[in-house]
């Protein structure tokens, strides 16, 4: 008895028979396209998870291995606004907010952290800032060698540079982990996302795959926080980098299963990869620049209140660090609402994708109008709630729109396309802090939220620009006009015409009704009566054959 033939347990079959149906069931598309759902699901969330887990635990575990110099603050600035205090390992000590600055009271000396806020906010920009400049040479490998091998060599990044958070010990091991993590996201996000599209070909089935791997996104974004912070505070910085490494390795399996029967498939059915569209041709393409444009300036909106709401909160309304945390929860659940409000208008009215988008924007841009004046915790959650949504609206209408635009113009492979979209959103995540923080220091948080909103409702209107793209005809006739060959720079058919006058009929290189001889004789008649081709003509004018030149009969 082998190993083939033990029964597996709580399905009662041999273990060849289970391999066996499990194989036949991956040969069939629906199944495969599910698993592909899962795959890049799975892998979506992972990578927001892991962009988001170190908002808790980095600024704190800086602070505990000494990563910033130090210095005392004299009795005069000692001017307290708001004052907690607070017991760890470390000591007691309390952090008070001075002048801006937050320093610690350690014993009675008032210590501040010198270039923390710039450390932290260089070390958290650092992944998408990477993800900027490796989107197009992962888009451009996605397109040449498949979505599989891309997305694998993303996830074992990831797992790597995830062991590495877990180990590291100081900033510059801290700082390359976070950069690697951005090599890693840049082909495993966009590769998942060119997958889903390319599994998904009928544009209401993507918008619905795609809207659900846009709720993984959104579900890491807002568990990834209080999942690290809790597993941070009570086991240590090490075991929620292990157990995200654990899942990473997991996806990592899952895709290798799911893989190489699509390719075994594949290669029965003598499939071969189309030639893709450069990536610098699509940027220049109107369309696309319109959706990326969109969704920049969609996410730079959460990336300006990210970094800055929980200090004006902490200012204006005495807001504790677990009510800083817990007002990004709520917004949860109108996202998932605006997926599916999206989703299913696309089934609906696919035209008016557009539209969503543009009311998406215009709603963003109205709740940052707002937010500064709200004065009160709960009243803050609805302009929240309500950014969430628009950009849920952006999202899910926008990323099916990005391959039904390739669909429509170009070749149907879609690695540059979505590395264009990874690329917008990584610069509204590289900049977005950096440049929020500068203007709240400079402006404040009022003319900060001004700028957005005013980015916003001047936006959405030229969202208008892709409501003739569902009019687009592409040109699919063979072979096209005399004009579009020598455009296309194709060489011309050798294919001709030949008529018979005294029928009236044509005859297509000597096709008739006639025998194969018949046609062969007819067909070079035609041809000598009617052109008077003679194959020993030279080029020459000076040596043509006797009786060539017309003045001399």
């Amino acid at each position: 008895m082998g190993l083939n033939d033990l029964n597996v347990p709580f399905v009662g079959k041999p273990l060849h028979q289970v391999r066996q149906e499990w194989w036949d069931a991956l040969q069939q598309p629906e199944y495969q396209r599910r698993l592909v759902l899962v795959t890049v699901s799975i892998a979506l969330l992972l990578d927001n998870m892991l962009y988001m887990v170190i908002v808790p635990i980095i600024p704190d575990y800086l602070r505990y291995i000494n990563a910033w110099e130090t210095h005392t603050v004299g009795p005069k600035a000692q001017i307290q606004e708001v004052t907690r205090y607070y017991s760890n390992a470390t000591g007691n000590f309390s952090v008070t907010s001075i002048n801006r600055t937050a320093k610690i009271n350690v014993n009675g000396i008032l210590i501040e952290y010198e270039g923390e806020d710039s450390g932290i906010g260089l070390l958290f920009a650092s992944k998408a800032a990477v993800q900027i400049f490796i989107n197009p040479i992962s888009g451009t490998v996605i397109d040449k060698y498949g979505y599989d091998l891309p997305m694998m060599f993303g996830l074992t990044v990831m797992f790597f540079s995830t062991l590495l958070f877990a180990c590291g010990s100081s900033y510059g091991v801290l700082f390359f982990a976070r950069s690697l993590q951005g090599v890693g996201s840049a082909f495993a996000d966009t590769g998942g996302l060119a997958m889903v599209a390319d599994r998904y070909t009928e544009e209401a089935e993507r918008s619905k795959a795609l809207g659900i791997a846009l709720a993984f996104i959104s579900f890491g974004c807002l568990v990834a926080p209080p999942f690290g912070g809790f597993l941070y505070e009570f086991c240590g910085k090490p075991v929620p980098f292990v157990i995200l490494a654990f899942v990473c390795l997991i996806d990592g399996f899952l895709l290798l299963l799911i893989m190489r029967p699509m390719k075994h498939k594949e290669a029965e059915e003598g499939k071969e990869r189309p030639e893709a569209t450069p990536i610098w041709r699509l940027l220049i393409d109107p369309h696309i620049a319109c959706c990326a444009g969109a969704l920049i300036t969609a996410n730079i909106c959460l990336a300006f209140l990210e970094p800055t709401i929980s200090k004006w909160m902490n200012e204006t309304m005495n807001a504790e660090e677990w009510q800083q945390g817990l007002i990004w929860l709520p917004a949860f659940f109108p996202h998932v609402a605006g997926v599916v409000l999206t989703v299913r208008m696309a089934k609906k009215y696919p035209e008016y994708q557009w539209l969503l988008a543009l009311i998406g924007l215009f709603l963003e841009g109205v709740s940052c109008l707002v937010i500064p004046f709200c004065g009160n915790y709960f009243v803050l959650m609805f302009p929240i709630c309500l950014i969430c949504f628009g950009i849920a609206l952006i999202d899910t209408a926008l990323l099916p729109t990005l391959g039904f635009i390739v669909d429509k113009k170009y070749t149907s492979v879609y690695g540059s396309v979505y590395a264009i979209a990874d690329i917008s959103y990584s610069a509204a995540y590289a900049f977005g802090p950096v440049a929020a923080g500068h203007i709240v220091e400079t402006y404040g948080f009022t003319t900060l939220n001004m700028i957005v909103a005013v980015l916003s409702i001047v936006y959405s209107p030229i969202i208008y620009y892709l409501k003739d793209m569902h009019d687009y005809k592409k040109y699919e006739e063979p072979g096209g006009s005399y004009e579009e060959n020598v455009l296309m720079g194709d060489p011309p058919t050798k294919e001709y015409q030949t008529y018979s006058m005294s029928e009236g009929k044509p005859v297509l290189n000597g096709s008739s009704t006639a025998a194969p001889s018949a046609k062969t004789e007819h067909y070079s008649s035609v041809a000598q009566e009617e052109t008077g081709f003679n194959e020993n003509v030279s080029a020459n004018p000076f040596r043509q054959p006797q009786g060539s030149n017309p003045f001399r009969r």
